[in-house]
């Protein structure tokens, strides 16, 4: 069993979801609704339940979201001090195995290189049995936090809001 399919409350501190971002947004109703942990300073866990509207093939999580929330996950590794946020610069993704519905997804991410404006991360998605369904590895730039806030009016409107934590571990 891989390590990291479950989330040690004791160890782990949760990331702020939002309100409507399609991958962590808690009222959005087309989202994944996915939760977030930081590791330590460089290791982001996911997890991730998908159902039946994240479908492509019958049964299985459509790639697409797959891509979304692997990306999402590397891009929040860097934010150990909730003061930046990666953005996408690129993401390579290998589909390894199908990703089912209804079964509980966690996706490990890690910085492997870091430097003042851009950072390299790699991760993978495990299925509930440990089994390794996708593997990524991305390059983001570096921004802060208060900027993409400011330049998203996040500060005044409470559905663009980053900062709320609705649940403890999960």
């Amino acid at each position: 069993m891989n390590p990291y399919t479950t989330v040690n409350q004791q160890t782990a501190s949760k990331q702020p979801n939002s309100h409507m971002c399609f991958v962590c947004g808690i009222d959005n109703p087309s989202g994944l609704h996915a939760h977030f942990y930081q590791l330590d300073e460089s290791t982001c866990v996911a997890r991730f339940l998908p159902d039946h509207s994240h479908q492509g093939y019958p049964g299985r999580v459509h790639g697409g979201v797959v891509a979304a929330i692997m990306d999402e996950t590397l891009g929040r590794t860097v934010w150990a001090d909730q003061t930046e946020w990666g953005v996408t610069a690129e993401l390579t993704m290998r589909y390894k195995a199908p990703v089912p519905l209804g079964q509980m997804l966690t996706i490990v991410g890690r910085i492997t290189e870091n430097s003042r404006r851009v950072f390299l991360a790699e991760g993978e998605l495990l299925l509930a049995d440990g089994t390794v369904a996708v593997t990524a590895h991305g390059k983001f730039v570096k921004i802060p936090l208060d900027r993409i806030l400011d330049e998203g009016a996040g500060r005044q409107d409470p559905n663009l809001e980053l900062f709320i934590i609705p649940d403890s571990l999960d």
